[in-house]
This record gives C-alpha cells, sequence and structure tokens, in this order.
C-alpha cells in the first residue's frame, strides 16, 4: 500500500484501509463517531510534529478501551481528557474530545494506557507512540474483546508503519512486546524490545523502558 507520509497522507490512508469483518476501523467514514476519533488523531500528530520527539514506541494493536474509542495509540478516554500533565500533552484544554457511543458509554479507562502514560509521566519523557496494526482487532461479533492482528493485518500495519517513521525520524524505536519486534525485525529494524504491559507484564515493562530511556 502506498502512503504518503504526511498527516494528511497517513490519515487518507487509515480511512480508506480495507478491514475485515473482525476488525475495526476507528478512523472510517461510515461511523460518525469517527469524526471525532480522526480530529484527535490529527492533533495528536501535529502536536508530536511541535515536540519533536527523537524515540517511537511501537506496540501491538488498539484495545477496545483505548485507541479504539479515541482514536489515538495507547490512550484511554481518561488520559485523552485529564491529559498527563507532567508531559504537557493530551487534555480537554488542548482540543481533544471523546465519543459517546452507546455500546461503549460505560469505559474509561484502560489498563496498558494507564501503565504506558503513567511510567512515561514518571521519567519525564515523551515519545511517539504508534501500533504494528493501527485497528481494532476483535474476537468476532465481539466489539469489547481484543485479538492479535493476523499476518496479513500485520503486512498491512507495516507500510503505515513505514509512513510513521518517515514522518516523524526517530533516532530510537522500541519495540514493546513480542507482536512489534517481529514487525519491526521484518523491516529490516534492529530495536530494542521491552515487554507488552499487559497480562502481569507491568514490572518488567517500566524496568525495561525506564531502563532505555533515562
Amino acid at each position: 500500500m502506498d502512503i504518503d507520509p504526511t498527516i494528511d497522507g497517513i490519515l487518507h490512508a487509515l480511512m480508506t484501509a480495507p478491514t475485515v469483518a473482525d476488525a475495526y476501523n476507528e478512523y472510517a467514514k461510515d461511523d460518525p463517531h469517527n469524526a471525532i476519533r480522526r480530529d484527535n488523531f490529527r492533533l495528536y500528530l501535529q502536536h508530536m510534529q511541535q515536540r519533536r520527539p527523537k524515540t517511537m514506541l511501537v506496540m501491538e494493536a488498539p484495545g477496545y478501551r483505548g485507541c479504539r474509542l479515541t482514536g489515538v495509540p495507547v490512550t484511554s478516554r481518561k488520559v485523552l481528557l485529564e491529559g498527563v500533565p507532567e508531559l504537557d500533552f493530551f487534555g480537554e484544554d488542548k482540543g481533544y474530545r471523546v465519543t459517546h457511543d452507546p455500546d461503549f458509554e460505560n469505559i474509561y479507562g484502560e489498563q496498558s494506557a494507564t501503565i504506558v502514560w503513567g511510567t512515561l509521566a514518571q521519567i519525564g519523557y515523551l515519545p511517539l507512540i504508534w501500533n504494528t496494526f493501527p485497528f481494532h482487532p476483535h474476537k468476532a461479533g465481539k466489539p469489547r474483546t481484543n485479538r492479535p492482528p493476523r499476518a496479513a493485518e500485520k503486512a498491512l500495519g507495516a507500510d503505515f508503519l513505514q509512513a510513521m517513521l518517515t514522518l516523524f525520524q526517530p533516532k530510537q524505536v522500541i519495540a514493546i512486546g513480542n507482536v512489534a519486534h517481529d514487525t519491526l525485525t521484518k523491516i529490516g529494524l534492529d530495536v530494542a524490545k521491552v515487554r507488552h504491559p499487559a497480562q502481569g507484564g507491568k514490572n518488567d515493562f517500566v524496568a525495561g523502558l525506564t531502563g532505555l530511556l533515562k
């Protein structure tokens, strides 16, 4: 997939990318809530351009409690609205908004988002964050679930990953988890790997990321 490595180009490619029935495209035009998610994503990339991050963290895929609802990688409604004061990032005062989808109305926080942004706040370091696969993979007919991305999805995600790398030119790329590490290796990057914070990986994640960013 040929993606123009600009904010508009990446957003257009996200909006029009094909997905299967058990993967939700949180940027597509067919859901009116996605307009807010697209605005959040654009704002996120614009703010990242202003901050010129030297490091890029690559994680796995959007979860139903985080990016699926906000449009911003590894960012829950709680993080998006309340912001990360230590990094002067996110928050309603900076223009971020949330959707009010009836099926997801009671969801506010996400464990991975809380751990990741809490760790970054403690370190005092702001990296660019992206996912191996940019859409929400879920179990068939169960949108409030998560599943690992398949090989074809990771291949599609690699194209977006390349576009983000071209746009931001990070000096350091860190894989968070095996899926991200495998994908980055396949596109020819030799990167450090840190354990994903989900499923009991918090302590290893915090220690690994702190060691690399301190």
